[in-house]
């Protein structure tokens, strides 16, 4: 039974509302996880508290309780200098470099002639989650 200090071993699948995959592993590698350490999204760690190997759940998740809803203030205005040529559509992924060296992920939101509108939103922000997880291991 998974508990926290647990290292657990999952098979899943995450939708979204209109039943496009977002992500999977199945037929993949298992994601392993420990349970309580905040390695996997804090709302879907609860649902999964109890279960264990061999058990499957359907868990739906709102854009808040997986990665958050949308936040404008993220939305960054950018000279298109300062995006690859080739990546400047709507849609395109990035990798932004703060000032202090962090890189994080974060996409083209809207091409506006010389400048950019860079988008620091988690992809999936806004988004409620749909979850088909099936237990594997529980160590």
């Amino acid at each position: 039974m998974i508990a926290d200090g647990s290292q657990v071993s999952i098979e899943y699948t995450v939708r979204l509302s209109d039943g496009t995959i977002a992500d999977s592993n199945v037929g993949g590698e298992a994601l392993t996880y420990e349970q309580g350490a905040n390695q996997i999204l804090p709302a879907l760690e609860e649902q999964l508290r109890e279960m264990s190997v061999g058990e499957s759940r359907k868990i739906s998740l709102t854009a808040a309780e997986g990665y958050g809803e949308h936040d404008p203030s993220l939305l960054h205005v950018v000279p298109a200098s300062a995006v690859p040529e080739g990546a400047r559509a709507a849609g395109t992924p990035l990798v932004v470099r703060s000032a202090s060296g962090e890189t994080r992920p974060a996409r083209v939101y809207e091409v506006r002639g010389d400048e950019i509108v860079v988008d620091l939103n988690h992809p999936l922000a806004g988004q409620p989650l749909h979850f088909e997880v099936r237990i594997l291991a529980v160590r």
